[in-house]
C-alpha cells in the first residue's frame, strides 16, 4: 500500500468526521440536549466507514476485506446507535454534560464544541483508523483477519447479549433497586464494555494482516483504554460503588475480562483467604 492511495482515504474520512460533528452540535442546539451525541457517535464510525469505502471501491483494497470492514462497523454501529437512542429517548440531557458544561464560563455552544464534539471527534477519527487503512489494504483475507472476524462476534454478542439481559432485569419489578447479577453479568461487570473492547479488536485484526494496518493498533487500545480507564468502567464504578451490595459483587465477579464465576471465585479466595 502506498500513500498516494492512502491519504485520499484519511482526508474524506476526517471530512466525514468534521461532517459529523457539525451536524450532531446543530441537533444538540435544536433539541437542548447535548446527550444526542451518545447515539451519534457509534453512526459516525459508519459514516466514516461509507465515506473511505466510497473512496476506495474498485481502486484499492481487497473487495472481501472491504465487505467485511465496512459491515462489521455498520452491525456494532447500528445496534449501539439505536440501543442508545432508545434508552435516551424522551429524557433530558444527561447529567454528565450538564455538570461538564457548568465548570465552564463562557458561550454554551462554545463549551459544547471544546469539551464535548471536538473531543468526540478526535477519539472517533483515530479509532476509526484501522477501518479507514482496510479499507485501502490490498492482498486476500486470510487466518488472521477471519480469527477477526470471530474475535468481533464474540464482541457483537457480549454487547448485545449483556444489553438485552440488563434490559429484561431492570423491567421486571421484582428486581427494583438490585444490582443485575446473572447470565454474562456474572462472568464480567461490563459485558457491554468488553464487548466494545473485542469488537474493535476484531475489525484491527482484519486489517493487521498488512503494513500499515498493523500500526493501527493504536485504534483498539484507544477504545479499551477510554472503556477500562477513561469514561466507561472508571466512572461508572465510581457512582456504582455507593449502591448496597455492589462492592461485595465487584470481589467476585471480574472486572473486564469476562471470567467464569467459579474459577474467579476460586483465585480470588486464593489470593485473599478468609482469616
Amino acid at each position: 500500500m502506498t500513500f498516494a492511495s492512502l491519504w485520499p482515504v484519511l482526508a474524506w474520512s476526517a471530512a466525514a468526521v468534521v461532517l459529523w460533528a457539525g451536524t450532531g452540535l446543530a441537533l444538540s442546539r435544536a433539541l437542548h440536549r447535548n446527550n444526542i451525541v451518545d447515539t451519534l457517535w457509534p453512526l459516525g464510525f459508519l459514516l466514516v466507514a461509507a465515506v473511505a469505502c466510497a473512496v476506495t471501491a474498485g481502486r484499492h483494497g481487497d473487495p472481501l476485506r472491504q465487505g467485511l470492514l465496512l459491515g462489521g462497523t455498520a452491525v456494532w454501529s447500528l445496534r449501539l446507535g439505536w440501543f442508545v437512542g432508545r434508552r435516551s429517548a424522551g429524557k433530558g440531557d444527561d447529567q454528565r454534560y450538564v455538570d461538564l458544561l457548568a465548570k465552564h464560563s463562557g458561550p454554551p455552544t462554545l463549551n459544547a464544541i471544546r469539551f464535548i464534539f471536538a473531543p468526540q471527534a478526535l477519539v472517533l477519527y483515530v479509532v476509526s483508523l484501522t477501518v479507514q487503512v482496510g479499507l485501502a489494504e490490498p492482498g486476500p483475507v486470510a487466518a488472521i483477519g477471519w480469527l477477526g472476524v470471530a474475535v468481533w462476534l464474540l464482541g457483537l454478542t457480549f454487547e448485545a447479549v449483556g444489553d438485552h439481559q440488563m434490559n429484561r432485569f431492570r423491567r421486571d419489578p421484582a428486581h427494583h433497586g438490585q444490582l443485575i447479577d446473572e447470565g454474562l453479568w456474572r462472568w464480567t461487570r461490563h459485558p457491554n464494555y468488553f464487548g466494545d473492547a473485542a469488537v474493535w479488536t476484531g475489525l484491527w485484526l482484519i486489517t493487521a494482516e498488512r503494513w500499515p494496518g498493523v500500526l493501527t493498533v493504536i485504534s483498539p487500545l484507544l477504545m479499551t483504554f477510554l472503556l477500562v480507564a477513561g469514561t466507561g468502567k472508571r466512572l461508572l464504578e465510581r457512582s456504582m460503588a455507593r449502591r448496597p451490595g455492589y462492592a461485595d459483587y465487584a470481589r467476585r465477579t471480574s472486572g473486564f475480562l469476562p471470567v467464569p464465576p467459579r474459577l474467579y471465585e476460586a483465585v480470588i479466595t486464593r489470593r485473599h483467604p478468609a482469616a
